[in-house]
């Protein structure tokens, strides 16, 4: 009886410690993301979780949206600055949300690492349209759910 109560006592706990742990980690999406980000990010790639990256990352990706990895993704001024608001203020700062040299999440060591098991043509499939679309491997990546046990690598 003893335990069963401690059990119950401890199960709401424990979630917040590991919810705390995944937003901790960057993975999270912030609950309030500006609709903009969403709709204007996404329309290429997966609007990643700007844990990800460090603040320093997300203002030379601002900065430079008319060069943006090779496409134009200019925004009007009003839409930049919100966004550089919100992302400064949700950006990571932890050891993995790193400054690289290009400002991509791909290029960072840990998401390397993770994904050293995908072969490199599966990163040219057609369904998969390379390392910077999460959604062709993660179903939950537009939640911030990265997990290995959900990953479905397209054929």
């Amino acid at each position: 009886m003893k335990s069963a109560r401690l059990a119950a006592a401890l199960c709401p706990a424990l979630a917040l410690v590991f919810a705390c742990a995944a937003h901790a980690d960057g993975m999270a999406v912030p609950a309030h993301t500006p609709a903009a980000y969403t709709q204007e990010c996404s329309a290429c790639h997966t609007a990643y979780p700007p844990g990800l990256l460090p603040a320093a990352s997300w203002k030379r990706i601002m900065g430079s949206l008319d060069k943006h990895y090779g496409t134009d993704a200019s925004l009007d001024d009003k839409a930049v600055a919100e966004l550089s608001r919100w992302l400064q203020a949700n950006a990571g700062t932890y050891k993995r949300a790193v400054d690289t040299p290009d400002a991509r999440i791909t290029s960072a060591a840990w998401f390397v690492r993770k994904h050293r098991e995908v072969e490199a043509h599966t990163w040219k499939l057609r369904s998969g349209g390379g390392p910077f679309n999460c959604t062709a491997c993660h179903a939950g990546a537009v939640r911030g759910d990265f997990s290995e046990r959900n990953v479905r690598i397209p054929k």
